[in-house]
């Protein structure tokens, strides 16, 4: 029986001594290969729960990439055509549904989930595993591991790639706590769980909320249910496609998370479809030209950098071409952690193609809202549940 692991420090190198553990029973996951931190144990724990409620509501493989406590990016396991096989850097691979769930997830926000911490809601098999090969990724964490999956992963990182195996059975007690500054808070844990039931009170003009939008409102929901707060949430087609996290602002989250929204659907575009690449540039780098292409200005280094990742550099996209390509996309689902104070989150939501909202309701300015989403013809339902996570 395993209850208490020594790690080499906390949150940062100097924060000295460190370890994790619990006060009855044992820990509820195995480390198969690596030595875990104090961070990445926040993100595993974190992002477990996350795609097992995503399994547990949809019925389908979850992944979420996880990055410092928020997801970068959560999906389930729904097909990707060619296009997006290409913006997720896949379309040379094999894909299992599992494998397609994670490359959804690392998909919308590439530039964030370098790095990442990646949880798989199933036993990871071996499509996942070599996807998994190939990406800047600090650690996974799986109910189990096929054979041969576990040894692809055991060789990542020189050997030191982080593995976790939790026990899907595991449920912690009810009442949770935490210690800040010598002074312990406790509270019952969020068991909420935003299925579709959640979704029935639409208080717009507009009524129709497809099962489509119904999943991707739930998928909205649940990755922010983890994501730390303030924050909004954009999905479409099973995945997250822009999160806005930690913000003070409410605007400023959707702001954040319909920009990154938008790089998602701009990754599709023909143009950056056919970027002829120079011979030997990472996939990171690739990332980090795609992102430089669509920024309006470029300092001269950033501009050097930009066109040696190409072999053949293409024309920019004009603003109109690139408000064009926007301008085509609908159906994306926004979910609010908190109810909106002002109108602004649905005017700027509006420009990304939103035509679903959810959020909790209850501001003295709901009917301003509701007035709003009326104006650009979405649908609104309010949940009655806030979602703050800190």
């Amino acid at each position: 029986m395993v209850r208490e692991m020594t790690l080499r420090y906390g949150m940062n190198p100097h924060q000295k001594p460190a370890r994790v553990f619990v006060e009855e029973g044992e820990l509820p996951f195995r480390v198969l290969n690596g030595t875990p931190g104090y961070i990445n144990l926040l993100d595993a724990l974190n992002s477990w729960q996350l795609v097992r409620e995503l399994r547990k509501l949809l019925g389908m493989p979850a992944a979420a990439s996880f990055k410092h406590v928020s997801p970068a990016g959560a999906a389930v396991a729904i097909p990707l055509n060619e296009a997006e096989r290409k913006a997720c850097f896949v379309d040379d691979l094999e894909l299992s549904p599992l494998a397609t769930a994670y490359a959804r997830a690392r998909g919308a926000d590439r530039m964030s989930s370098f790095g990442d911490w990646i949880a798989l809601s199933e036993v990871c098999d071996v499509p996942t595993a070599q996807l998994i090969r190939r990406e800047v990724s600090d650690g996974v964490i799986a109910p189990g591991y096929e054979p041969r999956a576990l040894e692809i992963l055991k060789k990542k990182r020189g050997g030191s790639y982080r593995i976790l195996e939790i026990d899907p059975t595991f449920e912690p007690p009810e009442i949770e706590r935490r210690q800040v500054f010598g002074v312990t808070l406790e509270q019952k844990r969020n068991l909420v769980l935003m299925g579709p039931e959640r979704f029935q009170n639409v208080v717009t003009e507009a009524k129709e909320l497809p099962d489509s939008a119904l999943r991707d409102l739930i998928v909205a929901s649940v990755a922010l249910k983890y994501t730390q707060s303030n924050s909004i949430c954009l999905a479409y087609n099973g995945q997250v496609t822009g999160v806005g996290a930690g913000q003070q602002s409410r605007v400023h989250c959707t702001r954040l998370a319909a920009s990154k929204s938008d790089l998602w659907f701009l990754r599709q575009h023909p143009a950056v479809l056919e970027f002829k690449f120079a011979k030997g540039v990472s996939r990171a780098e690739k990332n980090n030209a795609i992102d430089l292409y669509f920024q309006e200005e470029l300092s001269p280094a950033e501009e050097a950098a930009w066109e040696k990742a190409f072999a053949i550099v293409p024309k920019r996209l004009s603003r109109e071409e690139k408000k064009a390509w926007l301008a085509q996309v609908k159906g994306v689902a926004l979910s609010s952690d908190a109810y909106f104070p002002f109108r602004d989150s649905i005017d700027r939501a509006a420009q990304s193609g939103v035509s679903y909202v959810a959020q909790p309701g209850g501001s003295v300015n709901d009917k301003g809202v509701i007035a709003a989403c009326d104006e650009y013809g979405m649908v609104m339902c309010f949940t009655g549940v806030r979602l703050f996570h800190h």
